[in-house]
């Protein structure tokens, strides 16, 4: 019998906590406040409803239908389809190789908080104390110790949190999912009582509604939506699966696309309140220290809490602590869904050895991002596996669920479940819309690509980081391909 969930709640919990990640504190604030700052909501709000929560419904949808992880599912709807669900999981270890690899950054500073050990070079500190960042990435430098001990320590916690399928995760995640938005409550509230703090609100939801007629806003609400979701990866397909027979599909599919984007809303007010507040100190405009990406995290943010009137140390601890939960639910989802995969293909009964053999092998090829390099590779890596690997993947579900498939057993199987039902305007995004963005984002990365390598990098490292990713992928393809005669 398939494992379950122990209840719904603890289904809905661990699927939330799959889609809010690192990305929801540092990136969804930074790109409102680039497109438009209130009036990105709107396309923001547009692409849920149009591509995020339809693929949510049609994931869902796949994953409970055939009680199945997403390659076996994909089996099941016609011979010689496994290989997209293989697809999506491999995309998932390689996100979840590096994505290991920032947790142990977190380990790391949670250290640090307690001494705030950072001082007030915060971007000196980071570079070269934590990384120790060489020249270049061909420049690998010795492996970090400190980085590798948080790799270690990572790697045990996510074992941990899957160690008996959903039995396990059912626990975890009251604590993993819960904590996190409670400390960012704390964050929100002490953020807003900071002077300056009005100012940093200014700058995240003073409306442009100008930039709504620049097209480029919408691929960003778009490609935000996609990603923030946790779509593409398999994740939803093996979560699906374990839940009971009778469970409400479109419901669900709403409860974890609101909450996850709603999450993504608060994480705003928390940052640019503080930001707001780093500006008033620093006696420059917000605009001067607003920074995206992991510079908000280990550059910007520790210099915020070097500043704070008191309780600097407890707000530290708690940074980063959140960090980490966040994390943690992100990081383990993903390789659920590849323990499920491999146990579902190859009817492994002891999970616990998938569990650890899984564990090592993302070690070993997470020590590469604690070199002196490490930095960039990673930077290389996430920029090929989400803006290309993953785009891929969600391209071909829609394709092959959508035209190679009858979509409409699915919106049925969906519809008599739940509460709420979906008509016509899903089957036109699956069908349709979801494809065309999708061919959008594709075609504007390659196009960018061809006029430049990624953040002026050289050719040559592109080509390790990011096209043999796509090799890797075609190798894996022509693999599983010779499995097909044991498949059938």
């Amino acid at each position: 019998m398939r494992d379950q969930w122990d209840n719904r709640s603890a289904f809905i919990l661990a699927a939330i906590g799959s889609a809010i990640g690192l990305g929801n504190i540092w990136r969804f604030p930074y790109i409102c406040y680039e497109n438009g700052g209130g009036a990105f909501l709107i396309p923001y709000f547009v692409a849920l409803i149009t591509t995020g929560i339809p693929l949510m419904i049609l994931e869902f949808s796949l994953g409970h239908k055939f009680a199945a992880s997403a390659p076996a599912a994909f089996r099941k709807i016609g011979r010689y389809k496994g290989w997209l669900g293989w697809f999506a999981l491999l995309v998932a270890f390689g996100i979840v190789s590096y994505y290991a690899v920032i947790m142990a950054w977190s380990f790391n500073y949670l250290k640090f908080s307690c001494t705030l050990s950072w001082e007030a070079e915060t971007e000196r500190f980071f570079h070269n104390n934590v990384l120790n960042l060489s020249s270049g990435p061909f420049e690998l430098g010795g492996v970090r110790g400190s980085l590798l001990l948080g790799l270690l320590l990572t790697w045990v916690a996510i074992v941990g949190c899957v160690w008996r399928g959903p039995k396990t995760v059912s626990k975890v995640v009251y604590v993993t999912v819960i904590l996190p938005w409670l400390i960012l409550i704390a964050f929100v509230i002490r953020g807003v009582t900071l002077p300056g703090a009005i100012e940093g609100l200014k700058y995240y939801l003073t409306p442009n509604f100008a930039a709504l007629r620049n097209p480029q806003v919408w691929v960003a609400a778009y490609s935000q939506i996609f990603f923030t979701l946790t779509l593409g990866f398999g994740v939803m397909i093996a979560y699906a699966s374990y839940l009971p027979r009778d469970s409400d599909i479109i419901n669900n599919a709403f409860i974890v696309s609101l909450a996850n984007c709603g999450t993504s809303f608060l994480a705003g007010f928390a940052v640019f309140s503080t930001l707001g507040y780093y500006s008033y100190c620093q006696g420059v405009p917000v605009s001067d220290v607003v920074k995206g990406g992991m510079g908000l995290a280990f550059i910007t943010y520790p210099t915020i809490i070097s500043l704070l009137p008191f309780a600097r140390h407890l707000f530290g601890i708690l940074f980063f602590l959140m960090l980490l939960t966040l994390g943690i639910d992100s990081a383990f989802s993903l390789v659920e869904a590849g323990v499920a995969g491999i146990m579902d293909k190859w009817k492994v009964r002891k999970r616990v050895v998938v569990n650890i053999t899984f564990g090592i092998v993302g070690l070993i090829i997470g020590i590469v991002y604690t070199t002196g390099a490490g930095l960039y590779w990673l930077d290389i890596v996430d920029h090929f596996m989400s803006n290309i690997g993953l785009v891929v993947v969600a391209l071909l579900e829609c394709i092959v669920l959508g035209y190679l498939y009858k979509l409409g057993e699915l919106k049925t199987y969906a519809n008599n479940l739940s509460e709420f039902r979906v008509g016509n305007w899903w089957d036109f995004c699956i069908k349709i819309l979801t494809p065309i963005i999708l061919v959008v984002l594709l075609v504007l990365e390659i196009i960018n690509r061809v006029k430049g390598s990624y953040e002026g990098y050289p050719r040559g490292a592109e080509i390790l980081g990011g096209w043999l990713v796509l090799a890797v992928f075609l190798g894996i393809a022509i693999f599983l391909n010779r499995l097909k005669g044991r498949e059938d």
